[in-house]
């Protein structure tokens, strides 16, 4: 099982740094040059001075250099006890309903991972990890919260927690896409213990933050020996929490052969023009069949594409659990990105031709403008599906997940020594 226990945080005294609102950032790799010059702006202390820091000749260091200068400074304190956190985030998800998503930040202990223990569920790509390395060995500190899902199909870990959420949290601070986060710091010893109770013998499956997980395995065993460097700070929800949501990354693709495509599409897919306001699909074909959005930069048309036959998924996919041959994502990197473009998994570690898009109109701009000759809309995932292709023991393909909303970093750091 995971093993958890409560935090000895570094975190902001808003008294000193200002309001939580003008401290946080989304995760680093969602924000780009221009949010981050933004992001800075607000304040001399905003987070993304030191995760996503700039400068030269040593970036890290100078990250490094920032986070020892705001603790001398008091805008950054550690705690003296131990506590559990609690965050809610209040959302509205696509279809313009208002729902909360509860979790707690607190250490988990960093081991391999396995069966009943901790789960991935996504491949990664090298890049990220080498940064997010070197800028742990810098600050000696988890910046950025891991999100992780347990079961609890009781409620009782959010129970215990939820009537130390009742009073004026901790800080408040409302995202640019208007999700309201609401931080409390919980110390409560019954409610610890119930927690970490309600935890015991299940295991966690990593929603968002895999290149920092894998991260924390590496800067552990580099360090060695035991000590705060065998803990890292995760946000953990429950997979029951009704707030828990996913939603799709569609796949941009350039430097197509279009006759080639065409006729790998052709051969896998039953093909009908569609309007482009139902290239993202809602639901499997008929039969569960494999469904797909296409659009490409030539003609600019948009069209649905459902595999033919489950068989053909089996056969590109042979050897793969059944719960991974039923991925629109796994079937399209088989199909169209290894397949039709004999694209490599180092073209497709390193993005070479293929980009992702999160966003529905920014795909569609990007083929629109000819930055990409073609895009895949891919369907949501639900959370069953993806805890069954974990448990098989297997590892989606990237970013066939997005887990909505983020977990914003600056809420608290976890420091991984004793001085």
């Amino acid at each position: 099982m995971a093993e958890i226990k409560p935090l000895t945080a570094l975190h902001y005294d808003l008294e000193r740094a200002g309001p939580l609102q003008e401290l946080l950032a989304p995760p680093y790799d969602v924000i780009d040059p221009d949010e981050r010059e933004r992001l800075a702006a607000r304040s001399p202390y905003n987070v993304v001075h030191v995760d996503l820091p700039v400068g030269d000749p040593d970036p890290y260091a100078e990250a490094a250099q920032t986070l020892a200068r705001w603790r001398d400074e008091g805008a950054v304190v550690l705690d003296t006890t131990t506590a559990v956190w609690g965050l809610t985030q209040d959302f509205t998800d696509p279809t313009g309903e208002r729902r909360t998503r509860s979790g707690v930040l607190c250490a988990v202990r960093v081991e391999d991972y396995g069966a009943g223990r901790i789960r991935s569920h996504e491949r990664t790509h090298p890049g990220p990890k080498e940064d997010r390395l070197r800028l742990t060995r810098a600050t000696r500190a988890n910046l950025s919260p891991i999100f992780a899902l347990y079961d609890d199909p009781r409620g009782i870990s959010w129970g215990e927690l939820a009537a130390h959420t009742t009073g004026p949290p901790f800080g408040e601070a409302t995202g640019d896409d208007g999700t309201v986060n609401r931080l409390w710091r919980i110390e409560h010893e019954e409610a610890l213990d119930a927690v970490e109770l309600a935890l015991e013998g299940t295991e966690l499956l990593i929603a968002d933050g895999h290149h920092r997980y894998e991260t924390a395995r590496v800067y552990a065993d580099e360090v060695g020996g035991e000590g705060p460097h065998r803990w890292v700070l995760m946000c953990l929800v429950a997979l029951q929490d009704p707030g828990l949501a996913l939603y799709p990354t569609h796949r941009l693709v350039r430097g197509v052969d279009p006759e080639g495509l065409a006729d790998a599409i052709r051969r896998d897919f039953d093909i009908e023009e569609i309007g482009r306001d139902a290239l993202v699909p809602r639901a499997a074909g008929a039969d569960g069949r494999i469904v797909m959005g296409y659009m490409d930069s030539h003609f600019k048309r948009a069209f649905r594409l459902t595999l033919k036959d489950a068989a053909i998924a089996d056969r590109a996919l042979e050897g793969k659990p059944e719960p991974y041959r039923r991925l629109d994502t796994a079937v399209l990197e088989a199909l169209i990105l290894r397949g039709a473009m004999g694209m490599t998994d180092d073209d497709i570690a390193h993005l070479k031709g293929l980009g992702y898009a999160r966003d529905y109109d920014e795909a569609v701009a990007l083929i629109d403008d000819g930055t990409y000759d073609a895009g895949f809309f891919m369907g949501p995932v639900d959370v069953a599906h993806v805890r069954a292709v974990a448990a098989e023991g297997e590892n989606m393909p990237p970013k066939s997940t997005f887990f909505a909303p983020k977990v914003p970093t600056g809420l608290v750091f976890n420091p991984l020594s004793d001085d």
